[in-house]
């Protein structure tokens, strides 16, 4: 997925106020930029859509007090980054305390948000180093990277390079990460009945 900047540094109210609606593609503030992010397409969107259908089966089956928005904005303790996660789960007690839910769909708080989860393309280095770091700053409890054709740097992935799905735990304020491939049986403790193997998400099903 390319990424083009649009116009010079903004503040993150003048990128939500500028934000077009209707829009062909999406945008995210990175640090001052906005980032052209085409909507995911083929195998990307396939593998987001069957996981954001598992996630809200293992909603209701838990009973649990969260759901997944269609779409919202979840802005940088900094202010100066803007993103649109592929997934993200909110939790409906804490989100409601948000100041820019209601009318905005932005969320502020890492309390609101029990998961996050981003489908890796050509913009790894976003996902892993800028993103991480920014949710882990949020306080945000559990974050996946679905990097189903293996384009991570090695340090993240490992060498040989293959398709991994890696697990952000927030544990005493840091991302402790734990990583699945092939058969491995997804641990989140999230969704600790998700039963699901990285094969079968990399395969959407």
């Amino acid at each position: 997925m390319t990424q083009a900047a649009i116009f010079p540094t903004v503040t993150f109210d003048e990128f939500i106020a500028w934000y077009p609606e209707n829009s062909e593609n999406r945008y995210e503030l990175h640090r001052g930029l906005v980032v052209e992010m085409p909507k995911p397409k083929g195998k990307h969107s396939e593998i987001a859509g069957f996981l954001a259908y598992k996630i809200n089966v293992a909603i209701e089956n838990q009973g649990l007090k969260c759901f997944v928005p269609k779409e919202c904005v979840v802005r940088s303790v900094s202010a100066e980054s803007g993103y649109e996660p592929d997934i993200i789960v909110l939790d409906r007690q804490e989100v409601s305390k948000e100041p820019r839910w209601e009318t905005e769909s932005i969320i502020t708080m890492g309390s609101s948000v029990r998961l996050i989860v981003e489908v890796v393309s050509t913009n790894w280095r976003v996902d892993y180093m800028t993103k991480a770091a920014d949710y882990e700053e949020m306080g945000i409890s559990e974050y996946w990277i679905i990097d189903y054709l293996g384009l991570g740097g090695r340090r993240f992935i490992g060498n040989p390079k293959q398709p991994t799905i890696s697990v952000y735990q927030l544990i005493d304020g840091e991302y402790q990460i734990s990583q699945f491939q092939g058969d491995d049986l997804i641990e989140s403790p999230a969704f600790p009945e998700l039963n699901l193997t990285a094969k079968q998400i990399f395969a959407g099903g």
